[in-house]
């Protein structure tokens, strides 16, 4: 018998979440575990799809990693600060133990594609997803594929001008006064000094004007035709509305105005768990 079960992973800074689902569709088991040295989660992994008779997976990855299929080091794990994974290709390591096709994409590219055909952006061509946690990233799934170019959109890192009257440092240690470094949750937190973001409205309003520059480059560099929005920083109460508001002032009624539209141009993340989602429809279309 052919092996026809579907494995989806989803890497992160703290935790490995993965997913076994059957050719329908059905959940045959699914954890979590810690994401201490690479050589541990290969094991992890293999031991929990051991007889299952994998047809194909999936990664959806922290960055920076290669996305480009068409690379000898698709899948490799660029510099990153978590020790061990530098230089570490988990992709290709499973695909030892597997022998079975694989796809690699960014965890906010792998978000996109889900959102784009289960959640938030259902029935849009162009769809960005931009998640607001420890850092910030976002990626953009269009007509079937995501963004990747000699590597992955990093949009975390694009320049902001500082709101009037922020005196607040930036964070990344590599820009400073970047997106991520303005408005990620470290950041929120050093501006919040111990206080809940729904009760700091002038804090509120800084994220919300950073934010809202984000979207508006997002429109004039992606011009997607919806945005959707995740992570712990967005399920503030009111911060979605006030970034839709500090986007539109970005804009300013430019031409690329039109893409945002009269009513909600930007979406609440409608998935519970985005990123292994879109691994797993990733994984599907290798066998489609």
């Amino acid at each position: 018998m052919s092996p026809s079960a579907f494995l989806a992973v989803e890497t992160g800074g703290t935790k490995i979440v993965w997913r076994i689902e059957d050719s329908d569709g059905a959940v045959l088991d699914e954890g979590r575990f810690p994401s201490g040295k690479p050589e541990d989660v290969v094991q992890g992994l293999t031991a929990v799809v051991a007889g299952r008779g994998i047809a194909a997976f999936a990664i959806a990855g922290f960055g920076p990693l290669v996305v480009d299929p068409g690379s000898p080091d698709y899948g490799l794990m660029l510099a990153t600060p978590k020790p061990g994974w530098t230089g570490f290709n988990l992709a290709k390591a499973l695909a030892q133990h597997l022998d079975a096709p694989f796809a690699v994409d960014t965890d906010v590219n792998a978000a996109a594609v889900a959102e784009a055909r289960l959640g938030a952006g259902r029935g849009a061509r162009a769809v960005a997803y931009v998640t607001v946690g420890t850092g910030i990233g976002g990626g953009l799934y269009v007509e079937g594929r995501t963004l990747k170019g000699a590597l992955h959109p990093e949009i975390g890192h694009l320049f902001v001008r500082r709101a009037a009257g922020d005196a607040q440092p930036g964070l990344c240690p590599f820009h400073g006064d970047c997106i991520e470094g303005m408005a990620a949750g470290p950041a929120v937190q050093a501006r919040l000094q111990g206080r809940r973001l729904e009760d700091a409205p002038e804090v509120m309003g800084h994220v919300a004007d950073y934010l809202g520059q984000l979207v508006a480059s997002l429109v004039f560099a992606w011009a997607p035709d919806r945005i959707v929005f995740g992570g712990g920083v967005m399920s503030t109460p009111g911060m979605l509305a006030q970034v839709e508001a500090a986007a539109r002032r970005s804009v300013a009624n430019y031409g690329s105005a039109v893409i945002m539209g009269d009513g909600p141009y930007l979406a609440a993340a409608s998935l519970e768990n985005a990123g292994l989602e879109g691994a797993m429809l990733m994984a599907r279309d290798l066998k489609a």
